[in-house]
């Protein structure tokens, strides 16, 4: 268990790395999405849940945001519960693509999508998720995402689904080229309408961090005590995070981090350090990758001066010297 002095620290160190790298110029900032949301330049949450339960928040972290890109992460999860790791290889794979979120390339050589955190293996992965209908996969992914989360009010911004509606020609694209592949099969309308909902699904960076920290925790939220996934499938979920998940930087976040993580382009990240805890950032300013600024310097500063570097000597870590649970799940 975490006790109140080394929840302390955590809390103290959090805060002086929310106040640095909240004041720092924001110079590397190239957008906001949608353009509007650079009127909320200045908000900036992090927050962070051990998988023993302890919580901390610094900030703006109570700001709702739509988890647009960091939604596939748990979709993903979930069409693995579906259908298996096999079956599901056999439609999107795991290696990184190189290209941007949204590029139109696949894996030749295996006839499907790179890896489901790219735009086109996270339409695939969306096709994936049982159900009768399209509003029927949708009530099963808001369902899910209310466990990860622990928050049973958790639902799909319709307004937010409705512009993802207006704007959405590049995925129905993509679609179409996929189906005329062999990549994707059945009703492209259903799969982006069941993609998009997702992306749509609004969290804080206080929920975040608990879905982070649910799959640290091998698939059982640590404040409620319900299972988000079958513990079989976190460490290709999380797998995939590491290698994939911070779009067209990912290598050099895994060589240079070394934090499991996935973005979205709204400005949240949610960070996993397996059996230990999770983090959710959120600020809207995106670099050159899509990424939130804000967010990717602060992870790299845990990684750099904390020792949180998942393949880093653990004397090296600092980082409120939390204890880790010994527990069997």
């Amino acid at each position: 268990m975490v006790d109140p002095s080394e929840r302390q620290i955590v809390q103290d160190q959090l805060e002086e790395l929310h106040t640095r790298h909240g004041s720092s110029p924001f110079d590397e900032v190239v957008s906001y999405y949608p353009p509007e949301a650079e009127a909320d330049r200045d908000l900036f949450g992090v927050a962070g849940v051990n998988v023993d339960g302890t919580c901390w928040s610094i900030g703006d972290c109570g700001v709702r945001f739509p988890l647009h890109s960091v939604s596939k992460v748990f979709t993903y999860a979930l069409a693995l519960e579906d259908h298996g790791r096999a079956e599901v290889m056999r439609h999107v794979g795991v290696e990184p693509s190189g290209d941007p979120f949204n590029s139109i390339t696949f894996d030749e050589a295996n006839n499907r999508p790179y890896n489901p955190m790219i735009n086109a293996g996270a339409l695939v992965a969306a096709s994936l998720v049982d159900g009768f209908d399209a509003q029927d996969q949708v009530a099963r992914i808001v369902e899910r995402y209310r466990r990860y989360t622990g928050n049973p009010h958790l639902d799909v911004d319709r307004a937010i689904l409705d512009e993802q509606l207006r704007s959405n020609d590049r995925n129905i694209g993509l679609c179409y080229l996929m189906r005329s592949l062999g990549m994707l099969h059945g009703d492209i309308d259903r799969t982006v309408e069941v993609y998009l909902s997702a992306c749509s699904i609004t969290v804080t960076a206080a929920e975040l961090a608990v879905m982070g920290a649910t799959l640290a925790n091998g698939g059982l939220n640590p404040l409620t005590g319900e299972r988000a996934v079958e513990r079989a499938h976190v460490r290709d979920v999380v797998s995939v995070m590491m290698s994939c998940g911070m779009y067209d930087a990912a290598g050099t976040w895994a060589t240079e981090v070394g934090i499991p993580a996935k973005s979205g382009v709204s400005g949240g990240i949610v960070c996993v350090l397996p059996e230990y805890f999770g983090l959710g950032t959120y600020s809207p300013g995106l670099d050159v990758h899509g990424n939130s600024v804000r967010g990717v310097a602060l992870c790299r500063e845990l990684s750099e001066t904390f020792g949180l570097h998942v393949f880093a000597d653990p004397a090296e870590s600092v980082f409120g010297r939390v204890a880790q649970p010994d527990r069997q799940r």
